[in-house]
């Protein structure tokens, strides 16, 4: 067994240590037998998506984002074809937004996103550094993670996370976070997230074996971290929050 991985821009956009979510994913992979195989993609390099199985891309500056949505954006169509093709795609932090219809920068200048959703981001002169504890949609143990952004997010009307305890979601205090549509998942946590989350690996894992049409073992080595000082259901925080 063996899945291909495209991780997009990997030297531009790896703030926080993001590249480190594809290494956690590799590792629970390769512990249930898959081989996996990582190509980075660049600006010079052709952007060829066919045969991926999933595509990551992680946070950089402002200024990286507007560079890489630049250079993506007219290969916006053969992205998102990999992606009902059955690739699995992974965005987190300021990567998230370049999914949207439109990102308009501090000086007003709209650029055009993606268009895998039709949300649009407004970058602000406010920014927010802050630990994360969010409640998620599709597994229950909590999120935890950081976040350091400086826009808004809105018309998301399908988060990967309900609520946050703590943290800015996607245009509020507390908010929504994140986007989930299908095999598309995005968040502005990092941490990296999928370091910090052994729960959202395990869903990219089901995900990835379901996509191939694999069985996936019913038994899992199990991943502890200090996360699970943490270990509060996904449902007891939405109680919390009332």
């Amino acid at each position: 067994m063996k899945l291909n991985m495209i991780h997009l821009y990997p030297e531009l956009m790896s703030l926080y240590g993001e590249y480190a979510n594809l290494a956690v994913l590799c590792r629970h992979l390769q512990d249930l037998g898959v081989e996996t195989a990582i190509r980075g993609l660049t600006f010079e390099d052709e952007k060829d998506f066919s045969g991926a199985d999933l595509i990551y891309m992680g946070a950089g500056t402002e200024r990286s984002q507007k560079a890489v949505l630049t250079d993506l954006q007219p290969h916006a169509a053969s992205l998102k074809a990999a992606a009902e093709a059955g690739a699995v795609l992974l965005f987190t932090g300021n990567a998230m937004e370049a999914l949207g219809a439109s990102v308009t920068d501090k000086d007003g200048k709209v650029w055009q996103g993606l268009g895998f959703g039709d949300f649009t981001t407004v970058e602000t002169d406010r920014r927010t550094p802050h630990d994360v504890l969010a409640a998620p949609v599709l597994w229950e143990e909590t999120a935890v993670g950081f976040m350091n952004k400086c826009s808004t997010t809105a018309g998301i009307t399908t988060p990967l996370f309900s609520a946050l305890s703590m943290g800015f979601g996607n245009d509020r205090e507390g908010g929504g976070e994140g986007y989930v549509s299908g095999n598309v998942f995005a968040t502005h946590i990092t941490g990296p997230v999928l370091v910090k989350n052994p729960a959202f690996t395990d869903l990219l894992v089901k995900r990835l074996f379901a996509a191939k049409g694999w069985e996936l073992p019913a038994e899992r080595p199990v991943y502890p971290h200090e996360a699970a000082a943490w270990a509060v259901t996904a449902g007891e925080l939405r109680s919390r929050l009332g």
